[in-house]
């Protein structure tokens, strides 16, 4: 995406705009790649279930792995127009929250080799028949197992992201406080879900994650429907 830096500065709405669109994207495949895809397919303490269903759905677990990448490819050109928006609040804190974006984003795309991985186990290639069924049952079983935790490393970088744009956003006047504390709170919840998800299993738990799905949908709406404020935008350029 070419930016104009001085239309972006004058004029700022139709990026933000471009900006919410994606973000809801990202939502939208996000929740049907988690939803739609790996928790219909996927069996809690049962390899040998989970593996019959990836083989019986391989095509629909290839659509939730693409749908994947998908947000991902999406969240670079809203983490760009996010910087140049917050950047008028605080140019080190933009750069900075761009920095935990891109770490989680490099994080989560490179995750997604454990389900292509998962796939792999449960097909019929020569050099997997050294394995019986139920150990590549269990390789794929493990390999998924493995994306959940490295989906929650991912969100850790996320969760100081929701934090910082929070905070950013809170300052801005361009943008309502609500949504800054919205985002804020879903950093926390990010964190507090996946470092329970690495220190105390037990204590993860998705409901942890609904304050997250509230915040960032309203974010992408605003940007959508309303934008930026323009006349308080303009004050900080003067």
């Amino acid at each position: 995406m070419k930016f104009n830096l001085k239309k972006f500065e004058t004029s700022p709405q139709f990026h933000a705009r471009i900006a919410g669109i994606l973000y809801l994207v990202i939502i939208i495949a996000g929740f049907f790649a988690e939803t739609f895809v790996r928790n219909k397919l996927f069996v809690s303490g049962d390899a040998n279930a989970t593996a019959n269903n990836i083989i019986h759905s391989e095509f629909l677990w290839k659509i939730g792995i693409t749908a994947d990448l998908i947000m991902q490819i999406c969240d670079l050109p809203v983490m760009i127009i996010l910087y140049y928006l917050l950047k008028p609040v605080s140019r080190k804190l933009a750069l900075l929250n761009l920095s935990f974006n891109l770490i989680q984003t490099a994080v989560l795309v490179a995750n997604k080799l454990n389900l292509l991985a998962a796939l792999f186990f449960l097909g019929d290639a020569e050099y997997l028949k050294s394995f019986t069924p139920d150990q590549l049952h269990t390789l794929s079983y493990l390999s998924i197992k493995l994306h959940d935790f490295g989906f929650g490393v991912g969100l850790i970088f996320f969760g100081f992201v929701c934090l910082i744009e929070g905070y950013l956003i809170f300052k801005s006047g361009y943008f309502p406080k609500a949504i800054g504390v919205l985002m804020a709170l879903a950093g926390i919840c990010y964190l507090t879900n996946s470092f329970a998800l690495i220190l105390a299993p037990q204590f993860s738990s998705i409901t942890l994650l609904l304050p997250c799905v509230i915040a960032e949908l309203s974010l992408s709406l605003w940007l959508i429907f309303k934008g930026v404020n323009i006349p308080l935008w303009k004050q900080k350029f003067i």
